[in-house]
């Protein structure tokens, strides 16, 4: 997933970062409120990462401002507050969940994955595609019996075709999905991935098509 953390403490963040780029997320990071509500203008993200106490304009401010907008994006709150008024306040402004530093990595892992199943309309770990499986709890691919070696861009890029499955997926829709604002791009890293993909998938997988001109479509059939 392409994945926004707006978080102002920059240990922190540098961390989660870290963490969830070695997991293969997209991940940008912002330091406040404003350039949150700024970066978030045009719904590039699957998720954001949502600090409570930002110095400029609140996580509750920012989060309703969101919602204001009619953005559905799923949220994950994160405070240092224990108390409860703040934990219902935040999930009545719309939040999706709620994580409480400290945190243990695994935990913050495991929320994504439950967030982003949610937000594709499914609740399993495993997503099938013909003799393809992907597993998001583990990190896994297999075609049949066969567990497939994949690099971190080749997993987001294979999850982010298999979630279409049977549609056309944009260069520029992978692009957004794979990489963050501050990763440098080569003109051919999408076509990069895609190659290595089909190699690792043929000859008992599914088949990445080629749209001319537009993207890419994981044959389903």
């Amino acid at each position: 997933m392409r994945i926004l953390l707006v978080e102002d403490d920059a240990a922190l963040a540098r961390g989660i970062v870290a963490l969830l780029r070695t997991a293969g997320h997209a991940i940008d990071h912002v330091a406040n409120g404003a350039d949150a509500l700024m970066v978030t203008a045009e719904d590039l993200y699957a998720l954001v990462i949502l600090d409570v106490g930002l110095p400029d304009i609140d996580g509750f401010a920012v989060l309703q401002t969101l919602r204001r907008r009619g953005q559905r994006v799923p949220v994950l709150m994160l405070t240092a507050r224990d108390a409860l008024d703040d934990r219902v306040r935040g999930l009545d402004l719309g939040a999706d969940d709620y994580l409480r530093k400290p945190f243990a990595p695994e935990e913050l892992e495991a929320r994504i994955r439950a967030l982003g199943r949610r937000r594709g309309g499914d609740p399993t770990p495993e997503l099938m595609v013909g003799s393809l499986a992907l597993n998001r709890s583990t990190g896994e691919a297999r075609v049949g019996d066969r567990l497939l070696d994949l690099r971190r861009r080749e997993w987001t890029v294979l999850d982010a075709l298999a979630t279409r499955a049977g549609q056309i997926v944009t260069r520029e829709t992978l692009q957004a999905e794979v990489f963050g604002f501050d990763e440098p791009v080569g003109p051919n890293a999408i076509e990069v991935n895609i190659t290595r993909l089909r190699g690792k998938l043929a000859p008992d997988g599914p088949v990445i098509r080629t749209v001319r001109g537009v993207g890419y479509l994981l044959d389903a059939a």
